[in-house]
């Protein structure tokens, strides 16, 4: 688990243990030491994976770009006076090295292109969608032609410009977009609010009612409700801003990983809090980190898993060193919004990197691969009756089992809506195994349309990930009305995947249901995939 090291020192350093090249803490070698651009940037390090790198790593990132420059044996060039003509020079270069289909994945190369472009003080860690065209694959590189195709996704400065706008109100007018809500859209919205703590709650009407800002209105209704704002003395305009960023760095290309999903767990994360075990314990602390850990828990999603990663030699495999890679990104980026925002600047040093090493303990407790630790720990607790809430640590190791149901609830859930979000992830599983297939690459688990079937994969995940960990979570509440509302659910889900999975399946074959355990990194929560349009009787 990342820790914090202390605080940055003047002779303290940092080093990249695969280019050993040793950088000023907080100083950007183009910068001077005492920089007024650099100077907020002083941070504690942190370590995730072994490895210690600064939060926003800018100076990392400029003395890669430089030994990169140096390896190519390009010049230099004079020395840039604005971001802006930095940021150009730097776009070029990504879009000529693509243009190039360069095979080079290494790390500097991609934080290159990655942070292309970012404002110098104000870097949160975004990166481009993975692009197909340098992963280095089997491939030839005769059958990469569509290297010669501009990168759709905005770079993080573009994105920023843009939301830079719509601060200002100056949104821009592209045809067939609608930019505001009429009265009875907003009424209805506002009803849906009112209701928010119902477990038939629709979050996909709720995201068409207001226009697809559905994680952002709905954090800051949850956060009036809690009276976060007040306690914590945020400026409004701020919190805006950070959860504008949260909203519009989830990738809406992805079927699954993406805004909706966060305000899906987001919803369920406030369900959990206002159990009355968990509501007569919990601090507003407590509650700030559930929700924001809930909403950026997947923030930035490639829409691939972390074996897909890691074959392909993404530069975020190197940087974790293989190790709850998604989300050690995600943790990241979250901290790297927090600061570029503004949100916690007003807190002492200490209590806002406080609330940030723990909502990187809450977001990396979602790693699938760390579910039988967290649920055996959850179990024994239990067994022993020695859950004390009044301990700040024990809340927040609820906190952690609160979000990782929140994670993969979606089975229990009613059937319309649950049977929404198999259908999402398991296209998104297919995406990526249609992906391997063309590139030649084995096909990961639950990735292959033409064997692993929605139902069979949703059985399997039903029963490996979600009943054990709810199981322990219905002990937990006592049980509460919410809790046997969402086990009749559950088990309703998983009798009729079994009544699909038999239906297409012949006659001679349908002994028991083969289904697979998911893999550690399969994917993250949300299950299998859709039943071919059919309703469970």
């Amino acid at each position: 688990m990342p820790v914090m090291e202390g605080l940055w020192g003047p002779d303290l350093r940092m080093r990249d243990a695969g280019l050993g090249v040793g950088v000023e803490a907080g100083v950007c070698p183009d910068e001077a030491p005492h920089s007024p651009v650099w100077g907020p940037l002083r941070t504690p390090p942190i370590t995730c994976g072994g490895l210690s790198l600064a939060l926003e790593l800018p100076a990392l990132i400029r003395q890669l770009r430089a030994a990169w420059r140096a390896r190519r044996g390009g010049p230099r060039g004079p020395e840039r006076s604005t971001w802006v003509e930095s940021d150009k020079e730097e776009v070029e270069e990504v879009k000529q090295d693509i243009e190039d289909r360069s095979a080079h994945l290494e790390a500097d190369g991609r934080l290159n292109t990655g942070h292309a472009g970012v404002l110098l003080g104000e870097r949160r860690g975004s990166y481009p969608l993975i692009d197909l065209r340098i992963l280095k694959t089997s491939a030839q590189q005769g059958e990469l032609e569509a290297g010669r195709r501009k990168v759709k996704r905005q770079l993080s400065f573009q994105r920023y410009c843009h939301a830079s706008r719509l601060l200002r109100g100056l949104v821009p007018h592209t045809q067939g977009s609608l930019h505001l809500l009429d009265d009875d859209y907003l009424g209805q919205a506002a009803h849906m609010l009112s209701k928010v703590g119902s477990w038939n709650f629709d979050i996909f009407l709720f995201d068409r009612l207001t226009n697809g800002d559905s994680l952002v209105t709905l954090m800051c209704h949850l956060f009036s409700v809690f009276g976060l704002v007040h306690h914590f003395q945020l400026d409004v305009i701020k919190l805006h801003r950070f959860l504008g960023m949260v909203q519009e760095d989830y990738h809406s290309q992805n079927p699954y990983h993406n805004a909706l999903h966060a305000a899906d767990v987001t919803q369920a994360m406030y369900c959990y809090l206002k159990q009355p075990k968990l509501a007569e314990q919990l601090n507003p602390l407590d509650v700030f980190l559930g929700l924001t850990a809930a909403a950026a828990h997947d923030v930035d999603h490639p829409g691939v898993n972390q074996a897909f990663l890691i074959k392909t030699r993404h530069h975020l495999a190197a940087l974790y060193q293989n190790t709850s890679v998604l989300e050690s990104h995600h943790w990241r980026s979250t901290v790297g919004m927090l600061r570029e925002s503004g949100l916690l600047s007003h807190l002492p040093a200490d209590v806002s990197q406080d609330m940030e090493q723990q909502l990187g303990s809450l977001i990396l407790a979602t790693d699938i691969s760390r579910q039988n630790e967290f649920l055996s720990t959850f179990r024994e607790h239990l067994d022993n009756q020695d859950l004390d809430l009044q301990l700040a640590s024990h809340r927040h190791f609820i906190l952690h089992i609160a979000l990782k149901c929140a994670d993969v609830c979606n089975p229990c859930r009613v059937w319309e809506l649950s049977k929404q979000w198999s259908e999402r992830v398991c296209e998104e599983f297919y995406r990526q195994g249609d992906l391997e297939r063309k590139f030649d690459m084995e096909i990961s688990p639950l990735c292959n349309q033409q064997a692993d079937s929605a139902p069979a994969i949703q059985i399997g995940f039903i029963s490996y990930i979600v009943e054990p960990l709810f199981e322990e979570w219905h002990r937990f509440t006592k049980p509460s009305p919410l809790s046997r509302t969402m086990m009749g659910h559950l088990h309703k889900s998983k009798a009729g995947w079994s009544r699909l999975l038999y239906a297409h399946t012949p006659s001679d074959m349908q002994t028991h249901p083969h289904t697979e355990e998911p893999e550690p990194g399969g994917g993250g929560g949300g299950g299998g995939g859709g039943g071919e349009g059919e309703d469970i009787p």
